[in-house]
């Protein structure tokens, strides 16, 4: 601090008054700590979403030291300080860690147990000699290796992206949910569904109930000429007219307007075609009318 004496006039007319300005004024003082700290236990500014999370408890840390600091101790506020935020940083960090207390002692214990072998040897041991070594089994020697390789990634972390355009973005937003849909996909299909209604619409009354028979209500062709009363072969002739019929349509062939208005000609070949795969009266069919 500039001035110890004032540090230490501040400190005490605190301690005695609790006074809310002088608090916000200590606390300001001592933020530099917060990042002497980080940085000691080998984290930088540069870290992005991680740093301002430890930073974040770094701070709590540092409150907790202005509001309970105790001169009696024979301790600086800063030493004091230093330590609560020291504190408050590991216990945060012990709780992100995923692993248990002891799976983490088995992997610092075989870390040590690699630097002591390495030494001996003066080569890197091998699995063997690890596990020997550690009074394990090879077993229990690859799941603590494969505890020690996995790290937790945040989605909120900023990376570069190859290639990218847009520079840093969080992982969250590149990263594929392979459960989720595209909606580019679902507005395609759902658009293809409505044209594909109107077209169906477009044909004419014979080929859309075969296409209901056939389709819907998963009748055969030979059934379909039954409930008809038109043989089979007429069914598929209706059923072969209507797919390329819609798949015409589908592709603008024919445009809206055109199938809205036909021409004199397609009036009369729909009329004769009308006529001459009329269907006889049936209850059945009252639903597709």
């Amino acid at each position: 601090m500039e001035d110890p004496k004032a540090e230490a006039e501040m400190i005490e007319t605190f301690l005695t008054t609790r006074n809310p300005e002088l608090r916000e004024e200590l606390i300001m003082r001592y933020v530099s700590l917060i990042h002497f700290v980080l940085g000691r236990l080998g984290f930088n500014p540069y870290g992005g979403v991680e740093y301002e999370d430890l930073a974040s408890q770094g701070m709590l840390g540092l409150i907790e030291a202005v509001d309970h600091f105790d001169p009696a101790y024979g301790t600086r506020l800063s030493t004091y300080a230093t330590l609560k935020i020291r504190s408050k940083v590991l216990d945060y960090l012990r709780d992100l860690d995923w692993l248990p207390r002891i799976a983490r002692q088995k992997v610092r214990a075989m870390q040590n147990a690699m630097v002591d072998l390495e030494h001996k040897l003066h080569r890197l041991p091998t699995d063997e000699e690890l596990a020997g070594y550690l009074n394990l089994n090879l077993e229990e020697l690859s799941q603590i290796q494969v505890d020690s390789s996995r790290v937790i990634i945040s989605l909120d972390e900023t990376t570069n992206k190859m290639n990218s355009e847009d520079g840093e973005s969080s992982m969250h937003e590149w990263l594929m949910d392979e459960q989720q849909e595209n909606p580019s996909d679902m507005y395609e299909e759902k658009d293809m569904q409505a044209k594909l209604v109107e077209a169906i619409k477009a044909l004419p009354e014979r080929e859309q109930m075969v296409l209901s028979l056939y389709y819907f209500d998963e009748l055969t062709f030979k059934e379909i000429g039954k409930t008809l009363d038109i043989s089979e072969s007429r069914v598929c002739q209706i059923h072969g007219r209507a797919v390329v019929s819609l798949q015409s349509l589908l592709n603008g062939e024919v445009n809206s307007k055109r199938r809205g208005r036909p021409s004199k000609q397609e009036q009369a070949k729909q009329k004769k075609n009308s006529e001459l795969s009329q269907p006889p009266a049936h209850s059945m069919l009252d639903r597709y009318r």
